[in-house]
């Protein structure tokens, strides 16, 4: 009885694991966002250059997003 507690507790920190790799680049991709949408308000000429990076940006925090639940799928 007390190894099946055991794995259930685990169970529930793997889960609370995932909830916090989700929410760090949830916060960074609002941030990237805000910030261009403030740049292009002040500089509306550089929309193009700034949308291209916004874009690049927010594909690496996504990237970084995946690659931590792929990790803890892996080593859970």
């Amino acid at each position: 009885m007390g190894t099946t507690i055991l794995a259930e507790i685990n169970g529930n920190l793997s889960s609370l694991a995932y909830g916090i790799a989700a929410f760090g680049p949830a916060l960074g991709i609002g941030m990237i966002g805000a910030k261009t949408v403030e740049s292009m308000a002040r500089q509306p000429e550089i929309r193009g250059s700034l949308q291209t990076t916004m874009l690049i940006a927010m594909a690496f925090v996504e990237i970084i997003a995946l690659l931590a639940i792929v990790t803890g799928l892996l080593f859970s």
